[in-house]
């Protein structure tokens, strides 16, 4: 991988328009911030229980900027999405610790999906709340959709899986993870209990091979989406961990900590490669830093879906959009991405292939 282009500049800043009275009070922190998958929309927790979603792009975008033309289920929620698109705000009735978008298929063979109008593709929003609940919203309607049940604390942080599957995944202060089933009425699957502190975030990778999530026990931990097993412990932080997020292009992982300090790892051989006080960009190719940006007070990072940039949210409730380097990739993790969006784990490890392959295949190595 090469880094192209300077250091983040910070693009533009979001203030919540709130009553002078708010202004440095507890509840105002933006615990959460998430991008629709089709980068239509902003979705802000901005405190005092409220859920501001913003159509994106705040203006007109650079040439440079504009993201590429997709012809998927994402552009048609994205028509959808701007034909109608005003800014929006959901009243939650509790702090809003977690959010996550994903996109609503179309009913199938006649059915007629009783969540969306009509049957047609909708966008979701899912927000993690105080009481343990995690509610679903439909974003044009503002319909709630599910409640879904289950934590005995906070949900703190959510991720759906990137491939449209509708698989969601919770962190809760109950000290577990939890895996839900959207397509399947927000069913259950899967409890994830190797952690035994609060769980602040969780990140699923974005060829849903991994799950990281990071807890009060100064640690991230990495598992399978296959078979829900832990992979590894990434050790080394001095305080908990708070936030955590893949790249677009699955080669870096940031987690962020209370002591300012931010850590990146590689993912899929548990190496540190370093510690800073600065949230920093690292290609795990190179293992070295690419750029840094002087965030203060942050409390959640998000890069935008189709690169470009990042999210950051602040204790003070405000967000700031930081331009992102841009990495141009090596032909063979490329090949490697792929591969990986149609061939699971116990497949590769089948193929009739050189053991290095299958460990390159695996994540295990660079």
């Amino acid at each position: 991988m090469k880094p192209v282009g300077e250091e983040p500049l910070l693009l533009a800043e979001l203030k919540p328009g709130r009553p002078q009275r708010y202004d440095w009070k507890s509840s105002c922190e933006t615990w959460s911030v998430a991008f629709s998958p089709d980068g239509a929309w902003f979705a802000w927790s901005q405190g005092h229980c409220v859920v501001k979603l913003i159509p994106w792009p705040l203006r007109e975008p650079e040439p440079s900027c504009k993201a590429p033309e997709r012809k998927s289920r994402s552009s048609k929620v994205e028509a959808r999405s701007r034909a109608v698109a005003k800014e929006k705000t959901l009243e939650c009735g509790q702090i809003v610790w977690g959010l996550a978008f994903s996109a609503w298929p179309a009913a199938e063979e006649r059915a007629t999906d009783p969540a969306c109008t009509v049957g047609l593709p909708c966008l979701i929003l899912a927000t993690g709340l105080n009481d343990g609940q995690i509610k679903v919203w439909e974003v044009q309607t503002g319909h709630l959709l599910f409640s879904l049940l289950g934590h005995e604390d906070v949900v703190r942080d959510l991720s759906f899986a990137p491939n449209g599957s509708l698989i969601l995944v919770s962190a809760s202060r109950d000290k577990t993870l939890r895996v839900w089933d959207l397509s399947r009425d927000g069913r259950q699957v899967q409890v994830l209990s190797g952690h035994v502190q609060w769980v602040y975030c969780c990140s699923i990778s974005p060829d849903c091979s991994m799950l990281c999530s990071a807890a009060g026990e100064k640690s991230a931990l990495l598992w399978s989406m296959r078979s829900y097993a832990l992979i590894r412990r990434l050790e080394g932080h001095q305080s908990s961990v708070v936030s955590c997020d893949f790249s677009p292009d699955s080669a870096l992982l940031v987690t962020a900590s209370y002591d300012a300090c931010v850590i990146m790892w590689d993912p899929y051989t548990g190496e540190q490669l370093r510690t800073l006080r600065l949230l920093r960009i690292w290609a795990l190719e190179l293992r070295s830093p690419v750029a840094f940006a002087p965030m203060t007070n942050g409390l959640c990072c998000m890069y935008f879906p189709q690169g470009g940039f990042i999210a950051t949210g602040t204790r003070d409730g405000h967000v700031q959009f930081w331009t992102a380097p841009r990495v141009l990739s090596s032909l063979k993790h490329l090949c490697r991405k792929a591969l990986r969006t149609f061939l699971t784990t116990y497949q590769v490890l089948a193929l009739p292939i050189p053991r290095k392959l299958k460990e390159f295949l695996t994540y295990r190595t660079f």
